[in-house]
């Protein structure tokens, strides 16, 4: 059983889902004041007692980089406020793209935010489908990595769909795309895809048989949706029935949601871990992660095991 007093705080941009992850957790949000000066300044103050207690500080850190300071900030005042231990909910890691050098003299993003959450003095991470599984590595304190699929699994199941074949849109994801295959006994095609650029796609191959198929990609992000309309496109080309996506991350930056809207994908469907203007597009399905996170933020809190939270 749990041995300390829990409480759930949130930035500003992450109340909605932090406030349906503190109703299946079965807690209020604590308070916080934040104090705004003319030049954009900010100072986020909580607004109750923490001491000796265990902190969760619920925070997706997508742009802009307002969000990181906020809940870097959150995590220095839980730490002079003699907070026991001081747990960061990232259910979207921003800069998890920059997770290496891939060119001269690039930073390594991913890994400047692991170091700056833990010397604000975060004692655990708990985060969603990393965009790679090795960034966890670049922690010295307990990181537990969750999964949508075991959101998207059963959402997949309920299609009843026949023929099914799970698709990678790049060669990036293609163990993703064969681990969700192997729970849904489906079969598994690849999108070989070459850029010189971010955010733009030379050419785009498929490697596999889609004809007559229901086919589903995945991935870890939607970002401007060009890779996912792109790779519809060819799986149509070559016959595939339909064509819907899952992505944990809607990003949905540029002109994503006129790309979805105007693409041959029937479907996309997105977790909340970051906010999505649903309005913008009729083919967008959000399933919710707070139910995910406030299970284990319970498990966490009771010094139970979380493993059976860990599909794939």
């Amino acid at each position: 059983m749990a041995d300390q007093a829990s409480y759930l705080f949130s930035t500003r941009t992450s109340k909605v889902l932090a406030e349906r992850i503190a109703h299946f957790y079965g807690q209020e949000l604590g308070k916080i004041k934040v104090q705004e000066f003319s030049d954009g300044e900010f100072e986020p103050v909580l607004d109750e007692s923490v001491r000796g207690g265990r902190v969760f500080l619920i925070a997706s850190t997508f742009p802009p980089a307002d969000n990181l300071l906020e809940l870097l900030l959150m995590i220095d005042a839980a730490k002079r406020a003699s907070a026991k231990s001081i747990t960061v909910v990232l259910p979207y890691y921003g800069l998890a793209r920059q997770d290496r050098k891939d060119q001269p003299r690039a930073p390594i993003g991913a890994k400047l935010v692991a170091n700056l959450l833990t010397a604000a003095g975060a004692t655990r991470v708990m985060t969603m489908d990393l965009h790679a599984d090795q960034i966890q590595g670049f922690f010295e304190i307990p990181v537990d990595h969750l999964y949508a699929s075991t959101l998207f699994i059963d959402h997949i199941l309920s299609l009843n769909l026949e023929n099914l074949t799970i698709a990678s849109p790049d060669m990036g994801g293609a163990k993703r795309a064969k681990n969700y295959a192997s729970h849904l006994s489906a079969e598994v095609v690849i999108c070989y895809k070459e850029r010189k650029k971010a955010n733009s796609i030379d050419e785009m191959f498929l490697i596999g048989d889609v004809k007559d198929r229901n086919v589903i990609l995945i991935d870890d992000m939607i970002d401007t949706a060009g890779t996912l309309c792109k790779a519809a496109d060819i799986l149509v080309a070559n016959g595939a029935k339909s064509v819907r996506a899952m992505a944990s991350h809607g990003v949905l930056s540029g002109k994503a949601y006129e790309n979805i809207e105007n693409s041959q994908l029937s479907e996309v469907i997105v977790t909340d871990s970051i906010p999505i203007k649903t309005e913008l597009s009729s083919k967008i399905k959000v399933l919710s992660c707070a139910e995910l996170f406030a299970d284990v933020m319970k498990m966490v809190h009771e010094h139970k095991s979380i493993s059976e939270k860990f599909i794939i």
